[in-house]
């Protein structure tokens, strides 16, 4: 395996770790091809892979002069939460960077890569740089689209019911597929649902049924203000950001007062208005938005074409009569389904896991 492909699979591991931050994996080899040390990027004011990399290969007693660099994605060059990537390279002597892709960060913009060839080190870019730029389709999104990248859940029977008719819906899929859902959720910066699962289920909508190193911040789309300040969703240390369209002071000082952030963002209709919701989350380092929610807010996150993934997990059982996936429309010919390809199907437990894409929302 190269070490492109090595430094890929460290990536990977941070995964559910370095939200808001991209993952990214670094491996510096010797001009021989011998490994001197390896890292990803860690949480977030944490690290950056390159700067692990270079720590391991410290701990080891291993000399990186005239070493090569392996990162999937550009070292940074500017000062956020931690230094600039590049300069601890050039620091470290390091004679050569491969990078998979360029960061799409404005802050970044190929000055990284400019500063190394300044300083005499050689720069190659394009190895593994499809699976770097979907392993971070969130954080490219938020980079170049100005909102984050929405993946759609629903949990439903073999007839997309995902509810019977008074809304009951535990449980309709195995306890795997559940923890596999938990998973999805971890990876995701925010996790998204409506007043209406608020009200009817009263969730915590958090991540427990798989080890994550952090919790995804919670969102609510909340038009008349109506979430009760005891709702089991208040959980110390997580962000909670309520979006409404109603202006009432005493509701909102309530909500406040657990915790939560609440934004106005009325649209013409009296509801929120969703894609200015995206936005003001993109503004708030949301990479990848995580919607659970009932099928009329999946409704309009359809209708309105703010979709860009489904995960869809269908139970081997029949339901009839019930609430569907997401309630759109009428349309008024065939011609204008919602048009999807499958990335995967996959079995997980006793059920099936779909996932498909808006056709070109990931071209950007």
């Amino acid at each position: 395996m190269s070490p492109i492909h090595d430094a890929l699979r460290l990536a990977h591991q941070a995964l559910t770790l370095s939200n808001p931050n991209p993952r990214v994996g670094c491996v510096l080899t010797s001009p021989s091809g011998r490994v001197l040390g390896q890292g990803y990027t860690q949480q977030a004011g944490a690290p950056h892979a390159e700067i692990m990399a270079l720590r391991d290969a410290a701990g080891q007693g291993n000399d990186v002069r005239g070493a090569i660099a392996y990162v999937t994605l550009a070292p940074c060059s500017h000062r956020g939460r931690t230094g600039p990537c590049c300069d601890a390279l050039i620091a470290a002597g390091i004679g050569k960077v491969v990078a998979s892709i360029a960061d799409p960060n404005p802050l970044v913009s190929g000055q990284g890569f400019a500063r190394l060839k300044a300083a005499g080190i050689e720069v190659e870019v394009g190895p593994g740089a499809a699976e770097s730029r979907e392993l971070n389709l969130g954080f490219f999104s938020r980079m170049v689209r100005k909102t984050p990248w929405v993946r759609l859940k629903v949990a439903a029977s073999l007839d997309g019911k995902t509810a019977l008719d008074d809304g009951a819906s535990q449980w309709i899929t195995s306890e795997v597929t559940r923890a596999d859902g938990h998973a999805w959720r971890a990876r995701a910066c925010a996790v998204l649902t409506g007043i209406g699962t608020v009200l009817q289920d009263d969730p915590r909508l958090d991540v427990r049924l798989v080890e994550t190193p952090r919790q995804p911040h919670l969102v609510v789309v909340d038009s008349r203000l109506e979430t009760p300040p005891q709702a089991r969703l208040f959980l110390p240390g997580r962000k909670l950001f309520i979006y409404t369209a109603a202006e009432d002071a005493h509701r909102r000082s309530a909500l406040e007062a657990r915790g939560a952030t609440v934004i106005a963002l009325p649209g013409p209709d009296g509801k929120v208005d969703l894609a200015a919701m995206l936005r003001d989350l993109a503004a708030r380092e949301v990479n990848e938005l995580h919607v659970e929610a009932g099928f009329k807010l999946n409704g309009s996150f359809v209708r309105e074409g703010l979709v860009d993934e489904f995960l869809v997990y269908l139970a081997p059982k029949l339901l009839g009569q019930g609430q569907g996936m997401a309630s759109f429309g009428p349309l008024g010919s065939l011609g204008e389904a919602v048009p999807l390809q499958f990335l995967s199907t996959e079995s997980v437990g006793t059920d099936l896991r779909i996932v498909a894409r808006i056709p070109g929302r990931d071209q950007f």
